[in-house]
């Protein structure tokens, strides 16, 4: 078994990203609406930011081949944690979206960096286990740091320093702890009429994941707050939803590999339906209804992406043509990424309208029509014999890299590194 030593200094700095990263959304929201933002306004900044990350991912492998993991991560770190202190010292709606973009393209860069070199310091047998830790670091991280909210608040200076801090931070272990030099990614193949007719469940599933999740992570704030949380409760609440992603994840994965993948989604996405409704209609401006209703729609929502990807690779399985992965890796990363530009705005325009409930009112319709649509699809298409299915693996949605560290065979078994290029 691989030791994971020789990799510590890439989940620690990786961990102070995700934490970091993950609970920016939080604070711009929420800091936004103190500044006197409207929410249709906080909808365009998550719009800036996943269309710089879209950006992102087109720039990154030239920028690694050209002057290598440790520098690129430092000047992107670097741009990262000076745009986090620009968004307190110039609080104006045209800087916050230059600045949102610019930070969106550094943390995609910043995400496929961290795991390229995972990939490259992975054997092919310790690469799931790898995974794993990683998705721990991330659930930790990502959960732990939002209660930067409550200790230190949104107004002032001082998160957003502390967040600086942070990606700053991330800059010890990668220059000081790891003295390889991996190989810098291909560049990646965007061929969305391809990855499209590979599997265009998948496809328009992480569209629909891209516009409700995103509204989850970068809207869900400001409902909480119009339903009268305190900031400790926005923390809880944002956690509640993150932590329920990660407890059905597996179980749904497992039931996945039993049985046609689209009936296990089809599953998921009646109950993200359910629990969105349970919210907008049931759950009012009581706490603990409100932390039952994020958690199950955080438990269905969520693996919806890792669910919609291990279908894709089902197909490319059956086809045998192993260099599809890469086209299914960097479109469904493409497809998840035009559905996050939409949604935030999408769901933040209905809260400014319709008051809070429209946000998971909003989520609600827009799973039922994905419902809809793959009802339709098994109607067209049949199901991958059992025997060319992949084995479902927990994706994190943070660049086309993590789908080459996931790369396994139906038995579990880890693919050569080269087939994921």
């Amino acid at each position: 078994m691989q030791s994971i030593k020789p990799l510590l200094p890439l989940f620690i700095a990786g961990g102070l990203l995700l934490g970091g990263n993950g609970v920016q959304g939080s604070l711009i929201a929420l800091r936004g609406a103190n500044e006197g933002f409207s929410a249709e306004f906080i909808g365009f900044l998550g719009s800036a930011y996943f269309g710089g990350f879209l950006v992102g991912c087109f720039l990154v492998p030239a920028m690694l081949r050209s002057v290598g993991h440790i520098r690129a991560f430092s000047a992107l770190a670097a741009i990262a944690a000076s745009a986090t202190v620009l968004l307190v010292i110039m609080v104006d709606p045209i800087s916050w979206l230059v600045l949102r973009f610019l930070m969106g393209v550094c943390f995609s860069c910043l995400f496929t960096t961290i795991e390229s070199w995972l990939n490259a310091g992975t054997s092919n047998d310790g690469r799931g286990r790898i995974l794993s830790i990683y998705r721990l670091v991330d659930l930790a991280a990502v959960t732990g740091a939002q209660y930067l909210l409550p200790i230190f608040g949104v107004d002032g200076f001082t998160l957003f320093g502390i967040l600086a801090i942070l990606t700053c931070l991330s800059l010890v272990p990668v220059s000081l702890g790891d003295r390889s030099k991996p190989e810098p990614p291909k560049n990646f193949r965007f061929d969305l009429r391809k990855a499209f007719a590979i599997s265009p469940v998948a496809c328009i599933g992480c569209i629909t994941i891209g516009l409700t999740n995103s509204s989850f992570r970068l809207i869900g704030p400001l409902y909480a707050t119009e339903i009268g949380f305190d900031i400790t409760d926005v923390a809880t609440f944002m956690s509640a939803g993150i932590i329920g992603g990660f407890v059905l994840q597996y179980p749904l994965g497992l039931l996945s590999d039993r049985v046609d993948r689209r009936l296990t989604l089809i599953l998921a996405t009646i109950g993200a339906v359910g629990s969105g409704l349970f919210l907008s209609y049931f759950a009012g401006d009581n706490h603990l209804l409100n932390y039952a209703g994020i958690f199950a729609f955080g438990a269905f929502a969520l693996p919806l992406y890792s669910l919609s990807a291990a279908h894709a690779n089902d197909h490319v399985g059956q086809s045998g043509n192993t260099a599809d992965y890469v086209v299914i890796a960097a479109g469904l990363i493409f497809f998840f990424s035009i559905g996050a530009i939409i949604g935030p705005l999408i769901s933040s325009i209905l809260i400014d309208q319709f008051g809070a409930r429209a946000l998971f009112t909003y989520t609600s319709v827009v799973h039922a029509s994905l419902i809809v649509i793959v009802l339709r699809r098994i109607q067209k298409r049949g199901p991958v014999e059992k025997s060319k299915r992949t084995r479902f693996v927990a994706l994190l949605r943070t660049s086309p890299q993590i789908f080459k560290l996931a790369k396994r065979d139906k038995s579990g078994v880890d693919k050569p590194n080269e087939e994921a290029e």
